[in-house]
């Protein structure tokens, strides 16, 4: 290129929900109004047929839909009766939301390291945490495995793991719903799967929602309890303590029009995580997706050495491209979370990927001319 020649610097969003907004058309006004027309605003129509269609998908037997991902793991928590003096093992390098859950029903989140090449927890540090959480007198309950930026953990090891330690596994899939581990789906992965339909994820609504799913019918028949108040046979028969955890029947319907095109949209994730992957491996580490595995790329991130990050974020902002780090700084560094406990042998991955990730623009819209600029402008930062 030219040195000369002026650069582009059109802003281009990060993620374009109004892209897909647009392709969805009428069929998302028609679906709301007819929730606007029949007026059941909890609990409607749409949530049963939702519920039917996202199991469908991933093969689980059933989906509980529910106000957001926080709350699909704080139920399944609660469902399992976990709380004061019980060990809940999660990984440090995540969203606080893994961690606040455990917090919130009052057990003990116990933060475990991560693999540096996929970003997800450690089997191997879960072990020694383990033994952490039995050397201060916690009892070991749970271990949830978060799914990073769409990749799917390795769960075969995780299980191996909790079988020996009777861990119960919570996946937290809230950025992999699409995902598919040695040719099983995210949702059937772990014996619950709480997932996430905030509007930035690949499945997003438009507010919040999240699910649970899972294969246990008398857990499903718990979760659907406690999401509205514990409710038995109505909801003046409480049988035990809930919350108001219910997803709204609007969220619902807007999800049964983005479901309908989720298959095309993970495959144009793939097509747009690879072209990313052919321009920039020879100058940043790129994610990789080992055989067995579909990443559904909630997040396209990279790694830099130390120092080049803050360079590269500032020099694109310039072009009217924008980046996120997720994330900046690991759980057990945060003020709410760093005096809960930290497995044996430390975080230090953690650590330095808190130091080099950067997250490009990424969603299913990308097309080919706007990802070619942003690659170009990512390389001449870079090789500058």
């Amino acid at each position: 290129m030219n040195q000369h020649a002026r650069l582009d610097t059109t802003p281009i969003p990060f993620i374009d929900v109004a892209a897909q907004r647009r392709r969805l058309g009428n069929a998302i006004d028609d679906a709301v109004g007819r929730v606007l027309n029949h007026c059941q605003f909890m609990m409607g129509p749409e949530v049963v047929i939702f519920e039917q269609a996202l199991a469908k998908f991933c093969g689980a037997r059933h989906a509980i839909s529910c106000a957001s991902g926080t709350d699909a793991i704080v139920l399944v928590l609660m469902a399992r009766g976990i709380g004061r003096g019980d060990a809940v093992f999660c990984p440090s390098f995540t969203f606080c939301a893994t961690a606040e859950a455990v917090a919130l029903v009052g057990a003990t989140p116990v933060f475990v390291d991560v693999e540096k090449a996929t970003f997800n927890i450690d089997a191997l540090s879960l072990k020694r945490a383990v033994a952490t959480a039995k050397r201060i007198g916690l009892k070991p309950k749970a271990v949830i495995p978060v799914d990073l930026f769409g990749l799917p953990a390795d769960h075969d090891a995780v299980a191996e793991v909790s079988a020996a330690e009777n861990l119960f596994v919570l996946d937290d899939a809230a950025q992999a719903f699409g995902a598919t581990y040695k040719n099983r789906a995210v949702g059937t992965l772990a014996p619950a799967t709480a997932t996430s339909f905030f509007p930035a994820k690949p499945l997003g609504c438009y507010g919040d929602g999240g699910a649970v799913l899972t294969n246990d019918d008398d857990l499903a028949d718990v979760l659907k309890s406690l999401r509205i108040h514990g409710q038995g046979m109505d909801k003046y028969d409480n049988v035990r303590i809930g919350m108001t955890g219910r997803l709204d029947t609007i969220q619902a319907a807007v999800l049964i029009e983005k479901l309908k095109i989720f298959s095309d949209e993970i495959a144009a994730r793939q097509r747009i995580a690879q072209a990313y992957a052919d321009g920039l491996s020879d100058v940043a580490i790129v994610p990789k997706v080992a055989d067995g595995y579909r990443s559904v790329f909630a997040q396209y991130t990279i790694r830099l050495a130390a120092g080049h990050r803050d360079r590269l974020a500032i020099t694109l902002k310039s072009q009217g491209i924008p980046t996120a780090i997720y994330y900046p700084k690991p759980l057990h560094r945060q003020v709410a979370y760093r005096e809960f406990p930290v497995g044996d042998g430390g975080l230090s991955v953690s650590d330095m990927l808190a130091d080099e990730v950067i997250s490009l623009p990424m969603h299913a819209y990308l097309d080919a001319p706007t990802q070619t600029r942003i690659i170009e402008a990512v390389r001449r930062a870079l090789k500058g």
